[in-house]
């Protein structure tokens, strides 16, 4: 979407990434996770190959480096000399010609919980995207630890926009995370925006299984609030048989389906369906067919 001139966009980034190279430049030197900012820099750059290969480089070898990539060292060093992660987020943009805003969605240091159907409690990000739990066990809540006070840039951006465009991306620990946050709910419900939810092609084993197009938006409505959503962008084209078969063997990943129609429809919510998927080694949303539709919206092709 970066290509349309004529579009304002912003990314509200979770900071409630736990893992690899990101936890460890969280926990050494203090800062907001810096992996699903940099991934949103790279997206909205105009110079996206070149950036890509230097944002996403690893070093291969040295004990304190070995693991990091560029783009996250980068951010941590901006952090440092400007004096704030936001203004680190802003220099980087800058210097790599960002087309739009990267926003992180809280300044404060969050860490995400989940509570699972036997009581249990799963603490961090990365614990609850690869479970050592017993993944059977179905998420029944999510919380944040540390504040979340949502950003005031953030809801500023929300406030102000004409789309709130939510997902796609997993549902606990890329997306709920953000609703989370503290002021969040009530920025949406002042906004006049249009809320589009992109439902997810794939079910998540130990997040999501067994899900349902309808369970996926009783989620995300359980922290946004009932009947918040507009449309529920949902990718109606046909899945490879072999590609398909991969990932329910190898992942326990099934294709997400609407089983009850009806039950959106009361919601309040249009069912948007759409050939959404890019099929090659993987199953994710194409951007280019994703962007289209989303254009659509905004030109005035789908009301």
């Amino acid at each position: 979407m970066k290509k349309n001139r004529d579009l304002n966009l912003a990314a509200i980034v979770s900071v409630a990434d736990s893992g690899g190279s990101t936890g460890e430049l969280r926990d050494e030197f203090g800062i907001l996770p810096p992996g699903d900012i940099r991934r949103a820099i790279l997206a909205l750059s105009e110079d996206a190959e070149t950036v890509r290969k230097l944002f996403e480089y690893r070093f291969k070898s040295g004990n304190r480096m070995s693991g990091h990539t560029i783009g996250n060292l980068l951010l941590t060093a901006l952090a440092d000399i400007t004096g704030d992660f936001e203004s680190g987020v802003e220099e980087l943009s800058e210097m790599f010609h960002v087309r739009g805003k990267v926003i992180p969605v809280t300044l404060d240091d969050v860490h995400l919980g989940v509570t699972l159907e036997n009581g249990e409690r799963i603490i961090g990000e990365t614990n609850i995207d690869v479970p050592k739990h017993d993944p059977n066990l179905a998420i029944t809540d999510a919380f944040l630890i540390g504040g979340g006070k949502i950003n005031p840039r953030a809801r500023e951006a929300i406030i102000n926009s004409d789309y709130v465009i939510i997902g796609p991306g997993d549902l606990y620990t890329s997306v709920v995370p953000n609703l989370l946050c503290s002021g969040m709910r009530e920025a949406l419900e002042q906004s006049d925006a249009k809320i589009i939810y992109v439902c997810n092609i794939m079910t998540k084993h130990g997040e999501t299984d067994g899900y349902g197009v309808e369970d996926f938006v009783t989620v995300i409505e359980k922290y946004l609030g009932e009947g918040r959503i507009d449309y529920v962008l949902v990718h109606s084209g046909e899945i490879g048989e072999g590609l398909a078969e991969k990932y329910a063997q190898k992942e326990g990943k099934f294709p997400v389906r609407i089983g009850n129609p009806e039950f959106l429809r009361k919601k309040g919510c249009r069912i948007v369906e759409r050939d959404l998927a890019s099929e090659r080694d993987y199953i994710r949303h194409d951007p280019k067919k994703l962007s289209k539709v989303i254009e659509d919206f905004v030109n005035g092709w789908i009301k």
